[in-house]
């Protein structure tokens, strides 16, 4: 069981307008050298990705964090188990997208903070990263294929941008039509207004 609750842009209810705010806010840089509210910080994230089985990545702002912070599993990305070990997964503090190489390459992406629906993206096959690491020394990584959509899904996240942002097809239940046509209504009604 989960303890810590993941920020979503809606529920059965309808649309959580004050996670909505907290998501769709850019995060600030965590100051370097790391301070104690920055590990603090890093320390609450990486703890509520390592209680999920089913996340492969996991961004502060999704536990309520406005900072740039992500964790994302390194190895072992098709199995649904906890995680065991610290060389399993990654965690940039200060990511930045310095270099996209390769072509795009589309696939259907989920995100815990969208629950139940997907969306077709294309993206990069192969990105360059400059973060720092959990010590706040500078880091450059070079990830490719799933692993690079998944650095750029939760770096996105980052930015206030979610998978819904996306032009893609959007799959959800068929029992479900009702509240997801309802709910991609609205957000046409709110953007209208924007």
């Amino acid at each position: 069981m989960c303890r810590t609750r993941i920020l979503t842009l809606w529920s059965d209810e309808g649309i959580n307008g004050e996670e909505a705010q907290i998501l769709r806010k850019p995060s600030v840089d965590v100051p370097i050298p790391i301070d104690s509210n920055g590990q603090r910080d890093i320390k609450i994230l990486v703890n509520a990705f390592l209680e999920r089985d089913d996340a492969l990545g996991l961004a502060a702002p999704q536990v309520g964090i406005n900072k740039r912070i992500v964790v994302f599993r390194n190895k072992g990305l098709n199995e649904k188990e906890q995680i065991k070990s610290e060389n399993d997964y990654d965690v940039l503090i200060n990511p930045r997208i310095t270099q996209l190489r390769g072509e795009k390459v589309s696939a259907s992406e989920g995100c815990l903070s969208c629950p139940e629906i997907k969306v077709e993206i294309s993206r990069f096959s192969e990105i360059k990263v400059r973060a720092c690491d959990l010590n706040g020394r500078k880091i450059s990584k070079r990830y490719t294929d799933f692993l690079a959509r998944i650095v750029q899904h939760e770096i996105d996240h980052l930015e206030g941008k979610l998978i819904i942002d996306y032009e893609g097809t959007v799959s959800f239940p068929r029992k479900r039509q009702e509240f997801f046509t309802w709910l991609f209504q609205e957000k046409l009604k709110e953007a209208k207004h924007v």
